[in-house]
Parts: C-alpha cells; sequence; structure tokens
C-alpha cells in the first residue's frame, strides 16, 4: 500500500509531507506513476520516502493513497527499510559453487 502522512513541514515557502509504502519498490513504481522526480525522493533518510509538496499530496490521495499520521508513515517506512538493511548487515556466506 501506499501512504502519504500530514507532516507539513514548512521549508522553502511550501508545506512538505512524506509518500511512504510498504515496500521500496512499491514506493518508487507509485512515485513514477504520479510524475514525481527521482530527486524527491530522501536518500540517506533513516525511513525512506519521498517529500512531496500539498499538490503532490492530494494527487496522490486522487491516485490512491492512504492518508496517515506522521508517527505512522516513520513507521512503514521503517518497516519498508528492513529487509534491505537485513541484506546489508548480513554476514558474507561462502560460495557454493566454488
Amino acid at each position: 500500500m501506499i501512504y502519504v502522512d500530514d507532516a507539513k513541514v514548512l521549508k522553502h515557502g511550501y508545506a512538505w509531507f512524506h509518500l511512504v509504502a510498504d515496500s521500496i519498490q512499491e514506493l518508487h513504481e507509485f512515485a513514477a506513476s504520479i510524475g514525481l522526480s527521482a530527486r524527491a525522493f530522501h536518500r540517506g533518510a533513516r525511513h525512506p520516502h519521498y517529500d512531496v509538496t500539498a499538490n503532490q499530496r492530494r494527487r496522490a490521495l486522487q491516485h490512491g493513497a492512504t492518508a496517515i499520521s506522521a508517527r505512522d508513515a516513520v513507521r512503514i517506512g521503517l518497516q519498508a527499510a528492513l529487509p534491505a538493511r537485513a541484506i546489508a548487515a548480513a554476514p558474507p556466506q561462502p560460495c557454493l559453487f566454488a
């Protein structure tokens, strides 16, 4: 599922919100489908998300995103990042074909 929060962070003269999803792949696919630039993806954030303006938030909601609280957005984003973190933190495995 795709979600957009109610954070309303004021910066650079705009109100900003966060677009998150249950998986990072789903997040990128949805963002592209509503015309978000890859630059809107907040790289290096603790929880993967796109920063979106109020107009982009409305467009996301019109295309099926679910409105949630900012707290829930962080929780969902952290859960979406868990598989990638687990892979990155896993110790190297010996090659079975060597």
